[in-house]
């Protein structure tokens, strides 16, 4: 893959807001609802969307910036030579593409175990975490099962909305419940669905981090949902009932006369429930859009108009 910052078009030291919020606008321009058919989109849908996992996760990240992992969170070194820079090569005899620390029969080495997470591997993406050696240690011949990760993808509605959603746990399948108002990034853990421990001792947890696939329209700020709205230049100025969908199904809006784009609409208690809680809002954008093909007409009454009635709706920017 190429180099994330360059895929997400931030500079590298951008803060997390900054990568969120241009991965967003990438994601709602090139998600494949909006380009059916168009397999370049498809494409960098997907390229934009593996370069924002490597960014968002700050330790996967920083070993980017090292030069530890490459774009794809592949390690760029190997003990067997104690290569440190960017694509250093490997031990003589060491498989191609083996991780750091693997012997040259596959297995893995103990030195991977003890220095892993040291050097980057720990954790999501890589070899055993703090908490996997800390279940691995003896105890007694009870030692506890190592926690699993696991990655899954839900749809945004049911994100918001939240239920449950189907996981692979290797040989079989679990159903999970996934909160109201669940975002981006989540960890689940689930008590007891890691791995076996040692006779006695309890198994380890799932770790489950929730991938939040991005809606064609919806976005999700904290408990609050937010929508951009399009109505017609009739329905601006003369204002208007229209349908607008929410995460609960359509409902119907008054649209005030006069209303300009950008102007926003609140609909109280339309956006997440989640218990115990105030149920957040939902906010409608309100996008003036004019009719495609131009309209003739239309365009020689508003020169017509324009003649009598000049105005400049930029006054305000003189100032700057």
């Amino acid at each position: 893959m190429q180099d994330p910052y360059r895929v997400l078009n931030v500079p590298r030291q951008a803060g997390q807001a900054a990568i969120k919020a241009a991965y967003r606008e990438l994601a709602k321009r090139l998600h494949p609802d909006r380009n059916p058919g168009d397999a370049g989109a498809e494409q960098r849908f997907k390229q934009v969307t593996q370069a924002y996992e490597l960014l968002r996760d700050p330790a996967k990240r920083a070993q980017f910036d090292r030069g530890m992992i490459d774009a794809d969170g592949k390690p760029q070194f190997g003990f067997g030579n104690f290569g440190f820079g960017r694509g250093a090569g490997t031990r003589p005899g060491a498989q191609a593409g083996a991780r750091p620390g693997a012997s040259a029969g596959g297995g893995d080495g103990l030195f991977e175990k003890i220095f892993g997470g040291a050097f980057g591997w720990g954790g999501p993406g890589g070899g055993p975490s703090v908490e996997e050696l800390r279940g691995a240690a003896p105890d007694s011949g009870r030692a506890r099962g190592v926690d699993r990760r696991h990655r899954v993808e839900v749809d945004f509605l049911l994100a918001a909305r939240g239920g449950r959603q189907r996981l692979a746990l290797g040989d079989r399948a679990l159903d999970i419940d996934i909160p109201p108002g669940t975002e981006d990034g989540r960890v689940l853990r689930l008590k007891g669905q890691g791995a076996k421990g040692a006779p006695g001792g309890s198994p380890g947890d799932a770790l489950v981090t929730i991938a939040v696939r991005p809606h064609r329209y919806f976005s999700l700020h904290g408990k609050d949902v937010h929508l951009e709205l399009p109505i017609s230049l009739s329905e601006a100025i003369q204002g208007a009932k229209v349908t607008v969908p929410t995460i609960d199904g359509p409902v119907r809006i008054s649209v005030p006369p006069g209303s300009n784009s950008g102007r926003s609409l609140r609909l109280k208690g339309r956006g997440v429930a989640v218990p115990g809680e105030a149920r957040g809002d939902q906010y409608v954008r309100l996008v003036v859009m004019l009719p495609e093909p131009p309209d003739a007409e239309l365009a020689e009454y508003l020169r017509r108009w324009a003649e009598k009635h000049p105005y400049d709706p930029r006054a305000d920017l003189e100032d700057l």
